[in-house]
């Protein structure tokens, strides 16, 4: 039988100046530094990048083969019953946490105003298997009390209580009373509840706010610092230790189509969490929450969102999330159905168990373009960091409209690119319409206590979130 095995040596090593002749070879009279790129950020992107010299700059997350992130199956329709059952099918279909969205009003998630609206929700689940996290803008500290009361004293209940008014205040761009107050508020509740529940998330320091308005990587990884910075102090305030407070601070990120630059965001958010834990005195591993992209998401040909989903966990997973959420690919046109929520899950699970996406603890480490892209990225942010420090804080420098420049500026950079390269709708639009389905659920809202604190309301440029589709869809 003939051998075909290749012989060690068989090809000689190529070198770097070896890719650049082939490179340049096909640009014929172009110039190699034609093909060079930036970010909308500014950051570089080069043709061509050595290995990765150093290796990780940082301890990725522990890593588990069998399980190697955390499936977060997010639950918001309006109706506290069919949420309910939306969790438990999600958990019994292979989610290992929920995250349950809470809007009294119904609109933005289930309508839960009481600690008995949210039991209802969580019949079933058992909290010491299954975490659960919520979000409730400024009602986190009442919702907060709510979860701790369905855990029922549990020390082993697995809770995120995803406490984060600066993510609500710069998104709506007011707070009922003084957002200080509100960070007061939301630091002394977390810290009574961190005594019962040992392990439980308190603080969620997330950037996803400046993302969803459209702002850049290194900007949104620069507000989840200085989020997280801000509640570690309002945490030791409220009796709490340097590394207690850290550890009780979860960091929420963005998972968008864009993976290379996803998974880089969050390898760079480990880099800068070592960083300002080392600065602080502190020791806490960084836990971070991934969710997908709204703004990536579009309405029309929405069967497409398939693609820009599985690119987004596959980035959040490559990149070395904890927990990711990943939404449905309907969300850009209604609340989704039972096949949606089951597609959403089967993504990934499939990456996981079948891609094996988890079988190694850093996969990008030694790729030149990911290391060099992590460390433009996580000095970019650091310097964004240090300058809304340098406004007196996160609180100053969304009042004073620092943080909302920055992310105006973002804004101004990708208009002035042209128009982007959106599958089904710039770039191969459907000749025909395909019907999808959406959940079209009856008004539901329920009285809740007023997050209002005493004092003048805190006020910013608000934040609000875009989606990047919507005006090329408009105008087709």
């Amino acid at each position: 039988m003939t051998d075909t095995s290749i012989a060690s040596g068989a090809f000689p090593p190529a070198t770097a100046a070896d890719w650049r002749a082939l490179v340049e070879k096909t640009l014929k009279d172009a110039p190699f530094e034609s093909l060079q790129r930036t970010t909308l950020e500014g950051l570089p992107i080069a043709p061509l990048y050595e290995a990765g010299r150093e290796g990780p700059k940082f301890a990725p997350r522990p890593h588990d083969a069998e399980r190697p992130w955390d499936l977060r199956a997010a639950v918001a329709h309006p109706d506290p019953a069919r949420a309910r059952a939306d969790l438990l099918t999600d958990l019994e279909g292979g989610a290992a946490s929920g995250l349950v969205c809470i809007d009294p009003t119904g609109a933005g998630g289930v309508a839960v105003g009481s600690a008995a609206d949210l039991a209802r929700v969580l019949d079933g689940v058992m909290l010491e298997l299954a975490p659960v996290a919520l979000d409730a803008g400024f009602l986190g500290p009442k919702a907060a009390d709510w979860l701790a009361a369905a855990a029922k004293g549990s020390p082993n209940a697995l809770l995120s209580f995803h406490l984060d008014p600066l993510g609500a205040f710069a998104q709506a761009g007011e707070s009922p009373g003084p957002i200080e107050s509100h960070l007061v508020s939301a630091a002394t509740v977390g810290a009574r509840l961190a005594e019962s529940y040992p392990k439980a998330g308190l603080f969620l320091a997330s950037g996803r706010v400046i993302h969803e308005a459209g702002g850049g990587e290194a900007g949104e990884l620069a507000f989840m610092l200085a989020s997280a910075l801000a509640y570690a102090k309002a945490l030791v305030r409220a009796g709490l230790t340097m590394d207690q407070a850290f550890s009780g601070i979860h960091l929420g990120l963005s998972a968008d189509a864009d993976y290379f630059a996803s998974l880089a965001k969050l390898r760079a958010a480990r880099v800068l969490w070592a960083q300002l834990t080392k600065a602080c005195g502190a020791t806490a591993p960084a836990r971070i929450e991934a969710r997908s992209s709204q703004r990536m998401l579009a309405a029309q040909d929405p069967w497409t969102n398939m693609l820009r989903l599985t690119s987004a966990g596959f980035g959040a997973a490559v990149g070395g999330a904890d927990a990711v959420v990943l939404g449905a690919f309907t969300d850009a046109i209604g609340l989704p159905t039972a096949f949606a929520r089951r597609q959403s899950r089967n993504t990934q699970l499939v990456l996981m168990e079948e891609a094996h996406l988890g079988r190694v603890a850093d996969p990008a480490a030694g790729s030149g373009y990911i290391e060099a892209l992590t460390d433009e990225m996580a000095r970019a942010a650091w310097a964004q960091f240090q300058a809304i420090e340098a406004e007196g804080g996160v609180v100053a420098a969304l009042a004073s409209g620092h943080v909302a420049a920055h992310v105006a500026a973002t804004c101004a950079a990708r208009k002035a690119a042209g128009p982007p390269k959106i599958v089904g709708v710039t770039a191969f639009p459907p000749t025909e319409d395909a019907p999808v389905e959406v959940e079209r659920p009856s008004p539901v809202s329920t009285e809740a206590p007023s997050p209002r604190l005493p004092g003048p309301d805190g006020r910013c440029p608000p934040l609000a979130p875009i989606r990047i589709a919507a005006p090329h869809e408009a105008a087709r």
